[in-house]
Formats: structure tokens, sequence, C-alpha cells
């Protein structure tokens, strides 16, 4: 199996956000605040599962841990949803969060 990144969950969903262009109205600025949202909202779903569940079963309870992973995934595809809906590439991404990284690393 090959690495999964940015570019592949950028084009899944590009797939997905065509296939319900009619409903969900398209990708744009606007939308991106709304996926923004959803975005924080699926992050809350994550910290619930930790709060309710705990790390052992989350690391250990394979059904938990599916559910976790599940929550994690509705992340990323909102953060994609929101680079795409703001024209921002994988590549661009990566470079500003290496040149983050590197200031990071000097800050203390």
């Amino acid at each position: 199996m090959s690495e999964f990144g940015f570019q592949e969950m950028q084009d899944i969903q590009k797939e997905l956000q065509e296939k319900y262009k009619e409903r969900w109205g398209g990708l744009s600025p606007e939308k991106g605040r709304d996926s923004l949202l959803w975005m924080m909202i699926e992050a809350g779903e994550v910290a619930d599962i930790i709060k309710k569940q705990g790390d052992a079963k989350i690391t250990g309870d394979e059904q938990v841990r599916n559910h976790f992973i599940e929550e994690l995934c509705d992340v990323l595809m909102y953060l994609n949803d929101v680079m795409l809906c703001y024209s921002i590439s994988p590549e661009e991404l990566a470079e500003i969060y290496r040149e983050k990284h590197e200031r990071n690393m000097k800050r203390w």
C-alpha cells in the first residue's frame, strides 16, 4: 500500500464534493467557513471519545479504536474541504508547515 497523504485526501474530497455539489453548494471561501466549523465539531467528537472511553480502550478495543479513527477521518475530511475552499494545495501546505516547524525548532 502506498503512502496516504494530502494529495490523495484532496482528490477524494473533490470527488465527494462534485457528487454532492447540488446539495452542498460547491467549494468557495464562504463554504470554507462552514467546513471549519464542522471540523471543530468533529474534533469535539474525537475529544469526547477520549473523555468517555479513555486511552486504554482507544489503544486496546478494536471497536472503540475504529470509531476514534473514523472521527479523526471526519476532521481530516473537513480540513481538506477548508483547504480546497481556499485553494490551498498540498504543496503549499507542506512548504508552510516545514517553515513553521523550523521556527518552532528555534523557539526556546
